[in-house]
């Protein structure tokens, strides 16, 4: 057994450990990262990258399609799935990689074993035939989520499949069920329907996208529907039966609907990752499968914190970063910025794109505050006619009195690169009048958000 004693133990290596990590060495504090698989945790193995270079070759086969609006005509068009999958397994290989320099570079150690605290500052850490004690003032647990179940919907990994195994199939199947249409479910609704797959998005909420505004539900609900993807809202499922294929029984508000299909993909949302770590053995207050945190990250016991989706929602990569920097910032006696979570940017990558921050139009009125709401169609915008793609808008919630920007909702081409405008805007507290007042190059899609904001004020120019 050996024994080893550092300034800072994570307990996982994803997007908020292995940040942390990296700020923390940094910040002359000796850090050690403790993975029980591969660096870059579910983001950079099963999550946001891989699904992302899915996304994008599912994009890129729907450009082929359409290549004759370019004025390109080619016969006999063809897809490799499994080219497609090899692609999206390379390019997460290559970014776990990519952590192991960053550590080298920035002096972090890591080994890979299983972690459980069995002190406040100590770490036993299980490899095959060995086992590590390491001792550290301080312990971060960013050990992340997982797939939620339900149930009745159990997985198997072969009929009923999480988002993991969504990504590795051999082929597509000729008819798939989604159970959760929030950002994972209609990515791999877009990401499927693509190559053919005939797709039922189930939601058991009025609307696709539940947590966006409504108007962006309906846009997309529209052009899902339009590419052929089946959308039952108001749905829940009541049973399934699993042999060659799939029966599914489904409860709507039109009453009971039977359907078959070859596979089902549950993407109902996700809990922590706090099991066998002895949080019970040393008193680490939990609820409801995740950790309870201070605003900086403290749990109830001193040496102890924790980050990222193993604390809760939002569960979003980028937040767990923020939240990796703030807390060992604040470790090593700095003042660091507190984290705005009501200036958080969410995206869903399917097509068109989804991005949006603040309060949505809905979320406004209930608060009562006297709102603008001004608006831009991209069906109307050089840019957007020039890559073929007109579909979607642009719309901003306005305070009314003062010109704070509440909230910016986007469906449309690179909306998930466009949020970071507004989410930097409401960051310095800039009005929609000097959002319009900020000169947009000429032919961006980015001109759409100073148009919105001029349409508030009933000023549009180009719509």
């Amino acid at each position: 057994m050996n024994e080893r004693e550092y300034d800072i133990l994570i307990i996982g290596g994803g997007p908020g450990g292995y940040i942390a990590a990296i700020r923390a060495s940094q910040l002359g504090l000796k850090t050690i990262v403790v993975e029980k698989d591969k660096l870059g945790g579910i983001c950079l193995n099963w999550g946001c990258i891989p699904t992302k270079a899915l996304l994008k070759n599912a994009e890129v086969y729907n450009l082929f399609k359409h290549a004759n609006d370019f004025g390109f005509s080619f016969d006999n068009l063809q897809f490799d799935f499994t080219k497609a999958v090899k692609r999206s397994r390379d390019i997460s290989t290559k970014s776990s990689k990519g952590i192991e320099f960053l550590f080298k570079k920035n002096k972090v150690d890591y080994i890979t074993g299983t972690a459980k605290i069995i002190d406040k500052n100590i770490v036993e850490v299980s490899q095959p035939g060995k086992t590590d004690k390491i001792t550290a003032k301080n312990i971060i647990i960013a050990t992340g989520a997982r797939s939620r179940e339900l149930p009745n919907l159990k997985v198997d990994g072969d009929k009923i499949i999480t988002s993991s195994e969504a990504m590795i199939l051999n082929a597509p199947p000729e008819r798939m069920l989604i159970v959760g249409a929030g950002a994972i479910g209609a990515e791999f609704a877009y990401f499927y329907n693509s190559y053919g797959t005939k797709v039922t998005l189930v939601e058991m909420k009025p609307t696709i996208l539940p947590i966006e505004d409504v108007e962006v539900s309906k846009t997309l609900t529209r052009s899902f529907q339009k590419s052929g993807i089946e959308i039952l809202t108001d749905t829940t499922v009541e049973s399934v039966q699993t042999g060659n294929e799939v029966k599914v029984k489904l409860k709507t508000k039109d009453g009971t609907k039977e359907l078959t299909t070859n596979v089902v993909l549950v993407a109902v949302g996700v809990q922590g990752n706090i099991e066998n770590l002895g949080l019970e053995t040393i008193g680490v207050i939990t609820e409801k499968s995740h950790i309870k945190v201070n605003e900086f990250y403290k749990t109830n016991i001193d040496s102890i914190f924790a980050i990222g989706d193993v604390i809760g929602a939002p569960w979003l990569a980028h937040v767990a970063s923020m939240e990796g920097i703030v807390c060992v910032e604040k470790i090593a006696g700095k003042n660091p910025h507190l984290i705005n979570y009501n200036n958080i940017p969410g995206c869903t990558y399917c097509q068109p794109q989804v991005a949006s921050v603040g309060l949505t139009e809905e979320k406004a009125r209930e608060k009562g505050t006297d709102i603008k709401v001004g608006r831009y169609s991209f069906r109307s915008h050089g840019k957007a006619l020039a890559m073929n793609e007109p579909e979607g808008f642009v719309k901003l919630i306005i305070d009314a009195k003062y010109g704070e920007i509440l909230g910016a909702h986007i469906v449309g081409p690179e909306a998930t690169e466009m949020i970071a405008e507004i989410v930097t805007a409401r960051t310095l507290e800039a009005t929609a009048e000097q959002l319009h007042q900020s000169i947009h190059a000429h032919p961006t899609l980015s001109e759409g958000i100073a148009e919105a904001a001029l349409d508030a004020y009933g000023i549009g120019l180009n719509s």
